[in-house]
């Protein structure tokens, strides 16, 4: 028999099988965001909002593009004033792309060796499911103070509209911390990449391919915007540095085209190079997209082409103090119910949470179930036994937010643990 301790592991009874099946039902759902679609989200936020009535929580359906909803239900504390914390996700998935490269059915949200698969696995439906049944476990353990917020958002994987309208509404004003439930592999995430979509349209001259000289080609010019990217790059990594955690800045083309592919003998006037940048924090994003203006109108006037850019979205990178109290409570947390604290990290990319960040100034930190690379990737998983280990974190990190800082003294004998 060990001696008697302080402070159990955890004293708060959840229900992971609860969890993993509600990870069951959503993956179930096809919300797949797609240009032009409508009612993405629909199915899963009437899931949600079902539940939520079961719980008896107070919550509102708030439809924010045509047929796209957030659910934000609002759980009150019965233990005097307090902080108010949020759990955050998003219910929309990218394409599964060609279902016959999965091994395994992209929406069948089979448990096999371990795994639950299927399409939102880990980005993010195992997220929402375990901030769920987390705040669901505290709050049947008995009362806390202040209040949390659960966030249930639209459109993440497009241009963040769930977010964006959630950062306007006067509910985010009293927000006080914010926990992303994203996959990030155990790690604590204290900052995330920002990122930055760019334009180059290309205007050159049209000419036959037999006779060149008559021409000015953008294909041509966008080739060597493509090698003056590279220079960008490697100017960033100097004037910006290293983050220990987020790496350096790329600059990175995704889209390089010019011409009729059924009109192979003729110089087109126009071309297009698309541009993904990811920054890290420190950035200044005006001065890099001026640096990206400069290399690229140099590339294209060397074969006299010219350039416009147009900057399609802005993300900036984001960081939080790793003593901020959100952050402590997660690592307090995990602490609690690993044995050990969990290492810090960074998002590769931008979540909603940059979004509460930059636009209500919402103290945010990243932590999920599932692994870090494994977004929107062919046969993605989740183990099934992390679904339960984030729930009880996510119960435990609220409980210490709110409590600021203090798990209940509760004596328990060794071999009750």
């Amino acid at each position: 028999m060990h001696a008697a301790r302080t402070h159990p592991p955890t004293d708060i009874a959840i229900d992971a099988d609860a969890a993993v099946a509600f990870t069951q039902d959503l993956i179930r759902l096809r919300t797949v965001n797609a240009t032009g679609a409508t009612d993405v989200e629909r199915p899963a936020a009437d899931l949600v909002a079902a539940l939520f009535t079961e719980f008896g929580w107070q919550h509102e359906v708030v439809e924010v593009a045509p047929g796209r909803p957030n659910v934000i239900a609002v759980i009150e504390g019965k233990g005097g004033a307090g902080p108010t914390l949020m759990f955050e996700g998003h219910t929309d998935v990218v394409t599964e792309g060609d279902p016959a490269v999965w091994s395994v059915d992209p929406y069948g949200a089979e448990i096999r060796d371990g795994k639950l698969w299927g399409r939102g696995a880990a980005d993010m439906k195992s997220g929402v499911a375990a901030m769920i049944y987390g705040v669901r476990a505290l709050q049947q353990a008995g009362p806390f103070p202040g209040r949390i917020v659960v966030g249930v958002l639209c459109d993440e994987e497009g241009l963040m509209l769930g977010a964006k309208a959630f950062a306007a509404s006067p509910l985010a004003a009293e927000i006080d911390g914010v926990i992303v439930c994203e996959p990030e592999g155990y790690e604590v995430c204290t900052s995330a990449r920002g990122g930055i979509r760019l334009r180059l349209e290309l205007t050159g001259v049209m000419a036959h391919g037999a006779m060149p000289q008559e021409g000015k080609n953008p294909v041509v010019a966008g080739a060597r915007i493509v090698e003056a990217l590279g220079r960008a790059q490697t100017w960033a990594e100097v004037r910006f540095g290293a983050h220990p955690h987020a790496g350096q800045v790329t600059v990175t083309p995704t889209v390089l085209h010019g011409g009729d592919p059924d009109q192979l003998n003729v110089i087109p006037a126009h071309g297009l190079v698309g541009v993904d940048v990811r920054t890290i924090p420190g950035t200044d994003h005006a001065e890099l997209i001026d640096r990206i203006r400069h290399e690229a109108e140099e590339a294209a006037a060397s074969v006299g082409v010219t350039v416009a850019l147009t900057v399609v979205d802005d993300r900036p990178a984001i960081e939080i103090a790793e003593d901020h109290p959100v952050v402590a409570g997660l690592v307090a947390a995990h602490d609690r119910v690993h044995g050990s604290p969990p290492p810090f990290g960074a998002v590769p990319g931008t979540t909603d949470g940059t979004i509460l960040t930059r636009d209500a100034g919402l103290p945010t930190v990243v932590y999920g179930p599932g692994g870090k690379w494994i977004a929107h990737q062919k046969d993605e998983y989740v183990e099934v036994r992390e679904i339960g280990e984030y729930t009880r974190v996510y119960a435990e990190a609220a409980r210490h937010f709110l409590t600021q800082g203090h798990f209940p003294t509760q004596e328990v004998r060794g071999d009750d643990v």
